[in-house]
């Protein structure tokens, strides 16, 4: 019985690796559906995807035979988890989780969500209504640390691909941060650099921006710098008044994150350093 399989690959960049990745396929009785690949010419690094029709037993020879046809080092992956799961860190604004569990109560996305974590408890019953577990952690009168380590111990309870934060209004260490490295992917309005700290719609506002936005990435150690999976923006005018820009701002918010996520549940997204390769 045919299946798809799902092949991604990254290596440096060499002639004729096409070729050779489509002859190693083609000899495991494997047509190919989509190809899309990527050549970073910068630092000389090929990025591929493939989607194939067929059957195959051992896909550890398949691995092992792409592996004897491409430059050393190559990184190879076989039929990634279809069904990927996601944590999901919130504090107290509804807009992005609302969208999230909604989306997967309707099963538009093939993913299991295993808990949600606040540091503020307002979202708790919301969730509950979906049948999601809720733990609340609060981040008062403990340091940073001990705080960190309760959000990680609930986190362990559950196996997990992603964590997602949700408009989650705390920042993460850095030690915090490299124990789930590439893991970790934040939703942020696209005014930073620009209007940091509290009130930033009121900042924009003041400011007369014309177009406001919102970034979904993942997260290093560089504050809100890590690679950019998906970006939007939309233009706003001197009609609209603070709270219209926030309205704005979180339809943006929300249908970025909602798109990060798709692309991330469906393999799509390749890292590179600090950028991301993307193949919609």
């Amino acid at each position: 019985m045919n299946t798809q399989i799902l092949i991604l690959i990254q290596c440096q960049d060499d002639v004729g690796l096409v070729a050779k990745i489509s002859n190693t396929v083609a000899q495991y009785r494997l047509n190919i559906v989509t190809m899309r690949e990527y050549v970073d010419e910068e630092s000389n690094k090929f990025f591929v995807r493939l989607v194939c029709n067929g059957s195959i037993d051992q896909p550890s020879h398949l691995q092992e035979s792409l592996k004897d046809n491409l430059p050393p080092n190559a990184q190879i992956t076989i039929n990634p988890s279809e069904r990927k799961k996601i944590i999901i860190l919130v504090t107290k604004e509804h807009h992005c989780l609302a969208d999230i569990l909604i989306r997967h109560h309707f099963e538009t996305w093939n993913t299991d969500i295993q808990a949600v974590i606040g540091n503020y408890s307002e979202l708790e019953e919301f969730t509950k209504k979906f049948n999601i577990p809720f733990h609340y952690v609060s981040h008062e009168n403990i340091s940073k640390e001990e705080f960190e380590s309760k959000i990680a111990n609930q986190i362990s309870i559950y196996p997990f691909d992603y964590l997602i934060l949700a408009k989650f209004m705390r920042i993460l260490s850095p030690d915090f941060v490299r124990k789930f490295k590439n893991r970790i992917i934040n939703i942020h309005h696209s005014f930073l650099p620009a209007f940091i700290g509290a009130n930033p719609y009121r900042q924009a506002y003041t400011r007369g921006v014309k177009i406001i936005g919102a970034t979904a990435h993942y997260v290093t150690d560089d504050l809100d710098e890590g690679p950019i999976i998906v970006q939007d923006t939309r233009r706003v005018n001197h009609t609209y008044t603070v709270q219209d820009m926030m309205t704005a701002g979180k339809e943006i918010e929300k249908a970025v994150l909602a798109r990060a996520i798709r692309l991330l549940l469906e393999d799509r997204v390749m890292l590179d350093g600090n950028k991301t390769i993307v193949f919609e």
